[in-house]
């Protein structure tokens, strides 16, 4: 899997998480996935 698509289906879990804490989660997950798309350390 590219990074780019794990960013897409990062953005699709967002849209149906269900609650707050797994929103955190997976928004966490998809800003350090959008680092290192763009080179910048984590």
């Amino acid at each position: 899997m590219t990074i780019e698509q794990h960013i897409e289906e990062l953005r699709a879990e967002l849209k149906t998480a269900c609650d707050a804490a797994e929103r955190r989660e997976i928004q966490t997950e998809l800003d350090l996935a959008q680092c290192k798309r763009v080179g910048h350390p984590t």
